[in-house]
């Protein structure tokens, strides 16, 4: 049993009781004010890109000769509302930059809150390659996979 001078504690993997860092209390006081101070600051996670992606986009920039960044943005339109728009660009001042190896992928700020924890890939089908966005926001989707509603 505790008594109130008892540091908090959690259990350990071996069944023993490990102390609580006291960084994660002084974490959690920051981020508790913060919010307390009425800030509008938001944490969005941004979308991961698959390794394949990434191949992808270096074989592209290597077959021309330039190096590329690819700009994935959300446009109002489609059939569902909203349309993804996927080009080869560069990177602007206020984008999210995603590295990886063979290139970066780019996000403008107001795109991201639609992407966030979505997955960017490129696949390779019957019907054509192209990259693809699996978006966890999205309520539904076209049967084209490029428009979207939330």
């Amino acid at each position: 049993m505790m008594t109130p001078g008892d540091k908090q504690m959690k259990p350990g993997f071996d069944g023993q009781r490990a102390e609580k860092p006291p960084e994660i209390d002084q974490f959690m006081r920051n981020a508790t004010e913060i919010r307390s101070e009425g800030s509008d600051m938001s944490l969005t996670l941004p979308p991961k890109v698959t390794p394949r992606a990434f191949a992808r986009l270096a074989e592209i920039n290597a077959s021309t000769g330039e190096e590329k960044v690819l700009r994935v943005a959300i446009e109002g339109g489609g059939c569902s509302g909203f349309q993804y728009d996927i080009t080869l660009d560069e990177p602007a001042e206020d984008d999210v930059v995603l590295k990886g190896e063979g290139g970066a992928v780019v996000i403008d700020p107001v795109s991201l809150p639609f992407l966030e924890n979505a997955t960017i890939d490129f696949t390779e089908e019957l019907i054509g390659a192209r990259f693809v966005i699996d978006n966890p926001n999205a309520t539904s989707s076209c049967g084209c996979g490029v428009s979207f509603s939330l």
